[in-house]
C-alpha cells in the first residue's frame, strides 16, 4: 500500500458525464488535478469541463464509447500528449440490464460484459507503459458490493463485477513490481442515472432504493481510498453485512437472497 495525495495528479476518468465520475471529476479539479474526461455524451463532457476549470482544475475531453478500441488509444494518447504522462486510472464506465437470465438474450451478457469489464480490462493494459512512469501510480476499479455476492435479475451485472474483482485482485500482484496499486472500489446503491440507462428491463418492478448513497458520498470515500493507499473498500454497514453473511453462512445467504431480493 502507497499512501499519496492526489493534488496535481494526472487521471483517466471514464463515464465521467454522470453520477460518481462526475463527482469525481469535481472534487478532483479542487486538487488542482489534470484529468482526461470520457463518456459517450459530448456535450455533458463539455459542460463538466467548463466546471472543472472555474474549480481549479484542467480537463482534456474524449468523447466516446470507451467499448471501442479507438477511444481507449485515444484517452491513453491524449493523457500522454496533454499532461506529460498517468499518475490515476479510474475505470468507472458501467451499464446495467435487469430481468430474467433465462428468458434474455445473448447480445444482452455480451453488451454488459464489454463494458464493464473488457473495456476496463483493455483501457487498463494500454495505460499501464504509461502508469508504471507515473507518480505514486494506482488503477482504481469502480465496482459493486456484487461483485462480492450476486442477487438475481441482475445475473449479467453482477458477473461483469465479479470479473472486474477478480482482475483487481489478480493485477494488484503483477503490478506491484511495477509500483502500480490497483484500489477496487465497491458501493451500494447510489443515486446515480443507472435505472435509467440500463440496457434492457424485461419487467417493470425495478425502483430505486430510498438508503442509496450519493455520488459525491462514494467519490469522496474513493478519494480518501486512493490517498490512503486502500486495497480495497466497501462502501455501506448494509454492504458489509451482505458480504460477510455470505462469506460465513453462505447457505442462508442464499435463502434470503431467493427470498427477498427480487
Amino acid at each position: 500500500m502507497t499512501k499519496r495525495s492526489v493534488s496535481g495528479k494526472r487521471f483517466i476518468i471514464t463515464g465521467a458525464s454522470s453520477g460518481i465520475g462526475k463527482a469525481l471529476a469535481l472534487q478532483l479539479a479542487e486538487r488542482k488535478c489534470s484529468l482526461v474526461i470520457n463518456a459517450r455524451r459530448a456535450e455533458r463532457l463539455t459542460g463538466l469541463q467548463a466546471e472543472i476549470e472555474q474549480r481549479g482544475g484542467k480537463a482534456i475531453v474524449v468523447a466516446g464509447d470507451v467499448s471501442d478500441p479507438a477511444t481507449r488509444q485515444n484517452l491513453a494518447t491524449t493523457a500522454q500528449r496533454e499532461w506529460g504522462g498517468l499518475d490515476v486510472l479510474i475505470n468507472n464506465a458501467g451499464i446495467g440490464a435487469l430481468g430474467n437470465f433465462a428468458s434474455a438474450s445473448e447480445d444482452r451478457l455480451r453488451k454488459v460484459m464489454e463494458v464493464n469489464f473488457f473495456a476496463p480490462a483493455e483501457l487498463t493494459r494500454i495505460c499501464i507503459p504509461l502508469l508504471e512512469k507515473g507518480t505514486q501510480p494506482i488503477i482504481v476499479n469502480i465496482s459493486s458490493v456484487l461483485a462480492h455476492r450476486a442477487v438475481p435479475l441482475k445475473s449479467e451485472y453482477c458477473a461483469s463485477k465479479f470479473a472486474i474483482h477478480g482482475l483487481s485482485d489478480a493485477i494488484r500482484a503483477e503490478l506491484d513490481t511495477l509500483g502500480i496499486d490497483v484500489l477496487l472500489v465497491s458501493p451500494s446503491t447510489t443515486a446515480s442515472e443507472f435505472f435509467e440507462n440500463v440496457i434492457d428491463k424485461t419487467d417493470g418492478k425495478y425502483k430505486k432504493m430510498s438508503n442509496a448513497k450519493t455520488p459525491e458520498y462514494v467519490a469522496k470515500r474513493t478519494i480518501r481510498a486512493i490517498e490512503r493507499g486502500n486495497h480495497e473498500i466497501l462502501l455501506s454497514w448494509s454492504g458489509w453485512a451482505f458480504v460477510w453473511l455470505d462469506r460465513l453462512w453462505p447457505g442462508f445467504a442464499d435463502q434470503m437472497v431467493a427470498r427477498f431480493a427480487k
